[in-house]
């Protein structure tokens, strides 16, 4: 595995994770340009490791916010942590139903197929990020005319976190379903404070990850013939650079759902998809 292609998906992993126009997407369709298989347990394990870096540069650029907010108190974090339990077990339970289903289904009769056997797959990817663009666009849309004297709701209800754990289940499965984005629209649509939606959607991610940079690992220790050293190094630097490449990008790219201007990241993911599709009718 090339350093010099791992550290440019690492940036380009950096660039785009806060936006919300699923950062994975884009690494999927750089590794399959550069001629690397996004499917291998190799390239599984870098993506997740990208994402790992990415969430450390979220933890230290939320940390202020999440102190003043649901850690300022016992009470204030009792209720954080009780909508977080919420939202991150039905996260898991809609998330795991899905691979399940699309194991036995779309890989039916296939050998030990696994759903990371449909990142490399550019006509999933494709509709994954229409359908992400149209749900940004709605919600960024919807928002332009709120009272800003009336700005939203500060306080998330167990329903309202419940939904955004279930949508961000729905997003696990799918390349280009930008969880980021999914989350923070469906927050928004449910009237709750744009500043408020994102710092509990970015606490979702930062929960959610550790279990899934391990579901990553252990695949990688039995599916590869590599071994999990020869993956572990470049996978390392990665982190390292895409920690980096976050920092630099979050406090510009997060300013931009504050703006409204959240539905040109819709706009986007709708382009994206275009000339995802057009990759994949081209054979890549």
């Amino acid at each position: 595995m090339s350093l010099l292609k791992v550290i440019l998906l690492a940036i380009i992993q950096g660039l785009a994770e806060l936006l919300p126009v699923s950062s994975s997407a884009h690494v999927v369709v750089a590794e399959k340009l550069m001629g690397m298989d996004p499917s291998s347990p190799a390239m599984t394990l870098l993506l997740v490791m990208l994402h790992t870096g990415t969430m450390f540069a979220v933890i230290v650029y939320f940390w202020k916010q999440w102190r003043r907010t649901f850690f300022s108190s016992v009470r204030e974090f009792g209720q954080f942590a009780w909508l977080a339990i919420v939202a991150t077990a039905l996260t898991g339970i809609v998330g795991e139903a899905i691979i399940k289903v699309l194991e036995h289904t779309y890989f039916k009769g296939v050998p030990h197929a696994q759903i990371e056997d449909l990142f490399s797959h550019l006509e999933i990817v494709a509709p994954a990020l229409a359908a992400a663009g149209v749900l940004i666009l709605i919600a960024g849309l919807s928002g332009e005319g709120r009272d800003p004297e009336n700005p939203g709701v500060d306080a998330i209800s167990g329903g309202q976190a419940a939904v955004i754990g279930i949508v961000q289940g729905l997003c696990l499965p799918f390349r280009g379903f930008s969880r980021s984005g999914a989350t923070i629209s469906v927050g928004m649509l449910q009237r709750i404070r744009k500043a408020r939606v994102e710092a509990f959607s970015f606490a979702l991610a930062v929960i959610l990850t550790p279990a899934v940079v391990g579901r990553e690992a252990l695949r990688l220790h039995h599916a590869s013939h590599e071994g999990f050293g020869a993956a572990a190094f470049p996978s390392l630097v990665g982190m390292l650079f895409s920690f980096l490449a976050g920092l630099l990008a979050l406090k510009w790219l997060s300013s931009w759902l504050e703006r409204g201007r959240w539905y040109y990241f819709g706009i986007y993911c709708l382009l994206a998809s275009i000339v995802v599709f057009v990759l994949h009718s081209r054979g890549y």
